[in-house]
């Protein structure tokens, strides 16, 4: 999940919700990479040792009068001697014993101290973990499906709302979750500053979402269906799927299917479009965005720039079409297979494939609708 935007991504996941008593806890190492008459350069990597985060804020001060002066892979505020610095929309998430990094340049007059503090959200970095009452939601992928869960008061499907009369199920809780002929549909709200969203179905392959998030950054939500296919690559014959969406045509969003694997240690996301400020996790970024490593691949019936990366959790890899598509069929096993004859991968074990949307932001109450959709392997 993981998935991935920006004006930068992240990206997919299936939600659980956390324990009524979140653990938080972290690390936070600072080292200086180099420095120069009145200048230096530094690394921060935040290792969290508590419950998965979705989004973070790091504090720390300098004694000394040091100044941030560039920065990267975070956005770093100062006011005085207090430095804060927030993640950008492609690295927000932090599993648990997961790590975050970002790098920055400063000035120095005197002497360039360490900083001896940080608070990641709010809850010093002491390298111990502690519970707090108020959990924080995440978005952390699963083995396989949790069973259907329809919350006890549905609100009232009517045209006026964006949802059909004859939606069959409808839910505006964050995880509602919902199986119908083997596909698990889930509203999966995750992001940090979402707005409302209601999902609905007419069976697990027709369904949508009505959402309205404030156009921030970072991802929102993934609502999505999916399979748990859990094969080896090497046992697949053939894993095939076709789709048709009705997406609208201003907001921050993309339209993608969500591949984990070997328990979650690589994720492959396929966009078939997107639109406004989003972007894929990437190695290297440049004035216009993620930097693809390979262009132009013509795999699984598309056309795609490829990228890979990694969210601090897992392997990202993240293939881009080259020009939007609101239907069609992918040869999934082909892309999957790609990824092996680049040595990115190997035999690995397939877990969930998902498909959705992951919306960063909206112009408002917006609609999102699978029209249809089928996953099939062998």
């Amino acid at each position: 999940m993981g998935a991935a935007v920006a004006v930068a991504a992240v990206g997919a996941h299936i939600v659980t919700a956390l324990p009524a008593s979140a653990a938080a806890g972290c690390r936070v190492a600072y080292s200086i990479t180099n420095s120069w008459p009145g200048g230096f350069g530094a690394d921060v990597t935040i290792t969290n040792l508590g419950d998965p985060i979705a989004s973070w804020t790091l504090v720390w001060s300098y004694s000394a009068g040091q100044t941030v002066t560039q920065f990267w892979n975070a956005t770093v505020t100062q006011s005085g001697s207090q430095v804060t610095a927030k993640n950008v929309s492609y690295n927000g998430s932090i599993a648990t014993n997961g790590t975050a990094s970002f790098g920055f340049n400063g000035s120095w007059n005197a002497s360039n101290p360490v900083p001896t503090s940080f608070t990641l959200n709010g809850t010093a970095c002491t390298g111990t973990v502690t519970n707090s009452p108020s959990p924080t939601p995440s978005r952390t992928p699963s083995a396989s499906p949790t069973p259907s869960r329809t919350p006890s008061a549905s609100p009232t499907p009517s045209s006026t709302s964006g949802v059909p009369a004859d939606a069959v199920w409808v839910a505006t809780g964050a995880w509602d979750q919902w199986t119908n002929n083997g596909y698990t549909i889930i509203n999966d709200v995750w992001g940090s500053g979402a707005g409302p969203q209601t999902i609905w179905a007419r069976t697990g392959t027709n369904w949508g979402v009505v959402a309205d998030h404030p156009r921030t950054s970072g991802v929102k939500s993934y609502p999505h269906t999916g399979k748990t296919l859990s094969r080896t690559l090497s046992s697949l014959a053939s894993v095939s799927s076709s789709f048709n969406v009705t997406v609208p045509a201003d907001g921050d969003y993309e339209t993608a299917y969500d591949i984990w694997a070997n328990n979650n240690a690589y994720e492959v996301m396929i966009w078939t479009n997107q639109h406004g400020a989003v972007g894929p996790i990437a190695e290297s970024y440049d004035s216009n965005g993620a930097v693809p490593n390979a262009r132009n691949v013509s795999v699984g019936g598309h056309t795609w720039n490829v990228y890979r990366g990694s969210n601090g959790a897992n392997a990202v890899f993240s293939f881009v079409r080259t020009a939007n598509t609101t239907s069609g069929t992918v040869d999934v096993l082909a892309v999957m297979n790609w990824l092996r004859t680049q040595n990115w991968w190997g035999d690995v074990t397939v877990g969930q494939i998902q498909f959705g949307f992951e919306l960063s932001g909206t112009a408002g109450k917006s609609n999102f609708t699978d029209n249809s959709f089928s996953l099939t392997y062998s």
